[in-house]
């Protein structure tokens, strides 16, 4: 049925000459029933929607609807088949919203023709974080081209997380709290050209993540500020690719936050001589050396101990027969004096003689 001109305005802003509708700070507790179908742009921010259920947009029957702005609802769950009814969706803006259950099947099964996704703030549950990894794997959003994942407080990433995703181009993971990337693949992310990785807790970036980053032929602009970089002999590897490499922006700016010694250093003015890398660095290995050296020393003593004693069989034992004289005639010498003090006529005699 035809919309009446003002049953919009009653819960939200409707424009449509500009295609937008703004249902903004309402209190809303459910998305709003009538929402006209000319909608392109639909915001329903700085409400209480709680939950989104199965189905929340399927009603409308929205085919244009291409921007939808979620954000900041105190939303905590979205449900199966939430978002699995608008054919048109390129962007989908969920930040600011602590969600704690998100369905990998949102978008429904048969995926989404979505291009751009924001979850600023929105990850904070290690749950959540999770199941928007199933989501991604399952090839359900194929065609994203942006992924924002920023203010999360994340520490790791999920294995494997990025590798159904061919068309991304630009991925943010800015201020987290990173510590590393080894689990992190971007191999599948053949048309990456934007990798922001700044504020977050990274001390180093191995050789296995450099080389990812050198093998993506779009990757150009690569984010890398405030981070942690400890300024150890394991670092090498990343000055090196810095100097030769121009993916990373600002990168004059890098500086050392450990040791002490090396506190402010910029990166690209680190020198081998400065990291004192002439001790090995791999302990285990180092021990491992150490005592394979030692077990040879033995070994040679060993060998040496017996050739001496090989050499000189027959003075040992001319001295080994001296020493059995010896000791027979000393116990001999014992059992005859025990024998003179068994006897009392040999102790007597032994008492007259003494006199």
């Amino acid at each position: 049925a035809q919309q009446p001109p003002d049953s919009c305005q009653t819960l939200c802003d409707c424009l449509e000459a500009a295609k937008t509708v703004k249902c903004v700070d309402g209190n809303l507790t459910a998305v709003p029933p009538d929402l006209p179908p000319y909608v392109r742009n639909l915001f329903i921010t700085g409400n209480r929607l709680a939950r989104l259920p199965a189905g929340a947009f399927s009603a409308q029957r929205l085919p244009d609807l291409s921007a939808l702005n979620l954000s900041g609802n105190h939303l905590r769950a979205v449900e199966a088949g939430a978002l699995a009814a608008l054919p048109a969706l390129r962007q989908l803006d969920l930040s600011g919203n602590p969600l704690v259950s998100l369905s990998p099947l949102a978008f429904g099964e048969g995926g989404s023709p979505l291009e751009e996704l924001a979850l600023r703030g929105a990850l904070r549950d290690h749950g959540v974080l999770l199941s928007l990894a199933a989501m991604l794997q399952s090839g359900a959003l194929r065609n994203l081209s942006r992924l924002e994942l920023a203010d999360n407080g994340l520490l790791l990433l999920p294995a494997g997380m990025f590798t159904a995703l061919p068309a991304l181009r630009q991925l943010d993971l800015s201020n987290n709290s990173l510590v590393g990337l080894r689990n992190v693949s971007f191999q599948g992310l053949g048309q990456l050209q934007s990798l922001d990785l700044s504020d977050n807790s990274l001390g180093v970036l191995r050789n296995g993540t450099l080389a990812q980053f050198r093998s993506l032929p779009t990757l150009r602009h690569i984010g890398l500020g405030r981070n942690a970089w400890v300024c150890d002999c394991a670092i090498e590897d990343l000055v090196a690719w810095l100097k030769e490499s121009e993916q990373v922006e600002g990168k004059e700016a890098l500086t050392c936050a450990y040791p002490d010694k090396m506190l402010g250093k910029a990166l690209l003015k680190i020198n081998s001589s400065d990291l004192n890398c002439s001790v090995p660095v791999d302990l285990p290995s180092q021990l491992q050396t150490s005592y394979v050296f030692l077990g040879i020393v033995l070994a040679l003593i060993g060998a040496i101990f017996l050739l001496v004693l090989y050499l000189n069989r027959k003075g040992i034992k001319k001295w080994m027969h001296n020493i059995r004289d010896a000791c027979r005639d000393h116990m001999e010498g014992y059992h005859y004096r025990y024998e003179i003090n068994a006897d009392p006529r040999l102790t007597n005699l032994s008492s007259n003689s003494d006199v």
